[in-house]
């Protein structure tokens, strides 16, 4: 071979270097530590929501547009570093959210205000906008695309642990200490898993957009053919992952802004009891999660579709979700009404780890972050607007309980809707076949 079709021929097929699995697997344990941390952050406000309202004489209204602040650059900066995510390392990009993590903790100790409070809650919302999907893409990078099922379910199972561990812990924290002692406390984690993060965390072997591979279009940039955005944004697919995502999203940071008020004000629990519940359901939607993905697993392993495998579970999940959202303000048995509860903020946890499943099968890896960044961004709207819409309706309320009860049925017809329609759009097979990103015949797409 000639010198210069060697040097050619290493630069176009360069191998990967062979995965390791003991570290694929610290990885994976470092990144649910990661999500732990991320949702005990996000959570630490609605925990603290009665005795801060009270010390600072919030309104519900008021109260409410803090809790939304937490989205105001959620989705923008998810977007934005979901870009960055090409040309930047995971290492680098989740060394630098989990710092700013920390960072926004702090003015809050400094001086307790409503500014203070908005101030901490944008600047730690533009910092976690990017983790979930930040995250994901640099797990996908130590596992191959048929091995993702349980490591993506870890890594959001990471978010049902950090509240199943806040809910119980901060409201210790709390009563013990003051409300300012949560937030310190999660200031100074953050900064630790962030050193170590930067000691540990490196990308994986399947990181192809970075190992210098030349792509059939000659870009350098990844495995198979970069796509125009327009194209892959426009598939059934990617829409109705979008569309899981923002039903998902809507009972979640309903979850964390409103449900610990809710059981201490309306269903008359105290601090320790609404924690136990709160944390009984993430305990309910981490069983789902791990007993999600050997289903998946299993049913993609007997030739079943993704559409079905993967998308119709998430979509069904949110639909059930829905339909719990909606009946549980109208009951009266107690039990009853905390096992529709259940149902309605535990089992959307299924949606979060299969609509980045579905979305990864139709796009390339090289891309793959920043259209992780998009469906992030766009399905994470709801935070932006239901705690604010929950506290406004909560205020024009005869009562407390019918603003409540018009919350909720608002919600559930937002995830009904965003349910049915990811149930009809994803087809993974059908668009990856239509992208030119699989060799299966057009038959085979359903």
């Amino acid at each position: 071979m000639a010198p210069h079709t060697a040097a050619h021929a290493r630069h176009t097929a360069a191998p990967a270097p062979a995965p390791d699995r003991r570290r694929a697997w610290l990885i994976t344990a470092l990144i649910v530590t990661f999500m732990v941390i991320n949702f005990a952050d996000k959570s630490v406000l609605g925990l603290a929501a009665v005795p801060i309202m009270d010390e600072l004489n919030l309104s519900n209204s008021t109260y409410g547009l803090i809790s939304s602040s937490f989205y105001f650059l959620f989705s923008l900066s998810g977007l934005l570093v979901g870009f960055l995510s090409t040309s930047l390392s995971s290492r680098v990009l989740l060394f630098g959210m989990t710092l700013l993590w920390a960072v926004a903790q702090l003015p809050v100790l400094a001086v307790a205000s409503v500014p203070t409070l908005l101030a901490g809650r944008i600047l730690l919302g533009a910092a976690e906008g990017p983790a979930a999907s930040m995250s994901m893409h640099a797990l996908y990078k130590w596992f191959p695309p048929e091995r993702r099922a349980l490591p993506s379910a870890l890594q959001i199972g990471g978010a049902a642990l950090g509240t199943l561990i806040a809910a119980p812990l901060v409201t210790w924290l709390i009563e013990a200490y003051g409300w300012r002692s949560a937030y310190a406390v999660l200031a100074a984690v953050s900064a630790i898993w962030a050193l170590v993060w930067w000691q540990a965390g490196h990308d994986g072997p399947y990181d192809h957009a970075r190992t210098g591979t030349r792509t059939r279009t000659g870009t350098g940039k990844g495995d198979g053919p970069r796509l125009p955005y327009r194209r892959l944004l426009s598939t059934g697919t990617v829409l109705g992952s979008i569309a899981s995502a923002f039903g998902a999203a809507w009972a979640l940071s309903l979850s964390h802004a409103w449900l610990p008020a809710y059981l201490r004000t309306e269903l008359d629990m105290s601090a320790e009891s609404a924690a136990t519940t709160i944390s009984v359901i993430s305990g309910y939607g981490l069983l789902l999660l791990l007993a999600i993905s050997p289903v998946v697993d299993a049913l993609k392993a007997r030739g079943v579709s993704s559409r079905w495998s993967s998308g119709a579970a998430q979509s069904i999940a949110v639909c059930v979700a829905a339909c719990a959202m909606a009946a549980f303000p109208f009951i009266e048995s107690t039990g009853a009404r905390l096992i529709l509860i259940g149902l309605a903020f535990g089992t959307i946890a299924i949606a979060i780890p299969l609509h980045y499943m579905t979305t990864a099968e139709v796009v390339p890896t090289s891309q793959r972050g920043a259209v992780f960044g998009i469906v992030a961004g766009i399905g994470t709207l709801p935070g932006l607007v239901a705690p604010s819409l929950t506290g406004h309706l909560i205020d024009a309320g005869e009562t407390p309980a019918h603003g409540y009860t018009a919350a909720f049925l608002t919600a559930a017809a937002v995830m009904l809707v965003a349910g049915l329609l990811a149930l009809t759009s994803i087809r993974p097979e059908r668009d990856a076949h239509r992208l030119g990103l699989d060799h299966r015949p057009a038959g085979g797409a359903h």
